[in-house]
């Protein structure tokens, strides 16, 4: 019953902003870790940024630290990935994941602890 629906992807050039959105239904949406992860063609799909089932506390892949940033508002059963300085690297299908979290602080950068996917988005970034 769970559903996730990205929103938000689109063409971009290097150096501008886009903001993904995250839709969820059918979850306890407080009690989930929730991630982005991205997948380009011919690539394995990768970690790009996670939070907290609070939204205290993130993590964000190496390549994306100090451009990307990941946010949830459990009051609207939200999760964002706000794109800044986009580079033509950035280049990838974008998808919204989630995970049971039962204590609030485990581990969030591990694909296979994700057991809900959204659709995904399309992000494509020229130069």
């Amino acid at each position: 019953q769970v559903r996730l629906v990205e929103s938000g992807g689109g063409l971009a050039q290097t150096g501008d902003s886009l903001r993904l959105s995250c839709a969820a239904s059918g979850l306890t949406f407080s009690m989930y870790g929730m991630a982005w992860f991205r997948q380009a063609p011919g690539k394995e799909r990768e970690f790009v940024a996670a939070v907290s089932r609070s939204g205290a506390s993130t993590n964000h892949a190496e390549s994306v630290k100090g451009r990307f940033a990941i946010s949830k508002d459990n009051a609207e059963n939200m999760v964002y990935l706000q794109m800044n300085s986009l580079k033509p690297e950035d280049t990838a299908v974008y998808y919204c994941a989630a995970r049971r979290s039962f204590s609030g602080s485990e581990e969030m950068t591990r694909i296979y602890d994700y057991t809900n996917w959204g659709q995904g988005t399309q992000v494509t970034v020229s130069s």
